[in-house]
């Protein structure tokens, strides 16, 4: 019989990953490429793809879905607007997404694109663990809720260590990339309860119940929560305004240092933790500062 080739494609913030899973889930074609920036991608994504064969459909990793997309969806010109209109919302990660998901659309013309979403996962998050003390009239009109990210990442973690454990397997449906999640009917999996940990570039924990984030760290974006390479993770709300205005600091140029010039990158000049680690060892001071606070944002954070 034949076999469906499915096309996923992973864009983070720092490198855009290629996969082609067939119908047992096994991986039969890969490409690593630098993080997606532009035109210049599709030279490089057709030559990455080409050798891989047909491709039957196309699966994208997307980090924002906002309060519009709570599961995976069928990409079209509609679909592909909203997306674009998330961007303020994840300015570091969704404009990665969309240009690959574009780059490889002009490879791949007509073949059908899904959007997976890492918020999706952490739709099911309790009200209590989702809402800001905020003024209502600033809920009502925008949409101020935690929607935390690596959703996709933490569904499979929660997931398989359920199956490790031998707490039952996640049926169909259940804590699966991209849905909300389900508990198995009769299975001990309804009652674990899990940490899930994603440690990378963005680093965030999740609180996973019986299959269903119930919290995380990462928040309204995925700046908040843990120390990450370049990140800040959570800092003070005054601090920022403190910034602002008593510094005299752009809302910009805020923006970008907590995005791109914090986290590891801040604390020891380098956002490799390998590096940090070697030099730690060796006895540098800052290097030795900078795991030190990652380690007690992370345990604090458990």
């Amino acid at each position: 019989p034949a076999v469906t080739a499915i096309l996923v494609v992973n864009a983070g913030s720092s490198s855009l990953k290629l996969r082609v899973l067939d119908d047992a889930n096994e991986v039969t074609g890969r490409a690593d490429l630098p993080a997606p920036s532009g035109a210049d991608d599709v030279t490089a994504i057709k030559a990455a793809i080409e050798p891989f064969g047909r491709v039957h459909a196309v699966g994208h990793r997307v980090v924002h879905g906002g309060d519009i997309f709570t599961g995976p969806v069928l990409i079209d010109d509609a679909v592909r607007r909203q997306l674009g209109q998330l961007t303020d919302l994840a300015p570091l990660h969704q404009p990665k997404s969309l240009t690959a998901l574009d780059a490889v659309n002009a490879v791949l013309p007509g073949v059908p694109a899904v959007a997976c979403f890492d918020t999706a996962f952490h739709a099911t998050i309790p009200a209590a663990a989702a809402t800001f003390a905020l003024p209502a009239a600033w809920r009502q009109r925008w949409p101020l809720r935690r929607f935390g990210f690596h959703g996709l990442s933490h569904a499979y973690v929660s997931r398989r260590a359920a199956e490790l454990l031998g707490a039952g397997s996640a049926g169909p449906g259940s804590a699966g990339p991209g849905s909300a999640g389900s508990s198995p009917a009769g299975s001990s999996w309804a009652g674990l309860r899990v940490v899930s940990c994603h440690l990378g570039a963005g680093a965030s924990l999740a609180a996973v119940r019986g299959g269903r984030s119930v919290d995380t760290t990462m928040s309204f974006t995925p700046l908040d929560g843990l120390v990450m390479a370049t990140r800040s993770g959570s800092v003070d709300p005054g601090l920022v305004l403190w910034l602002q205005t008593h510094a005299g600091i752009s809302a910009a140029e805020v923006g970008d240092a907590l995005e791109k010039r914090s986290g590891l990158y801040g604390l020891a000049g380098t956002a490799d933790m390998r590096e940090i680690t070697s030099r730690a060892a060796a006895g540098d001071a800052q290097a030795e500062l900078a795991r030190e606070v990652y380690l007690h944002r992370l345990r604090g954070s458990v």
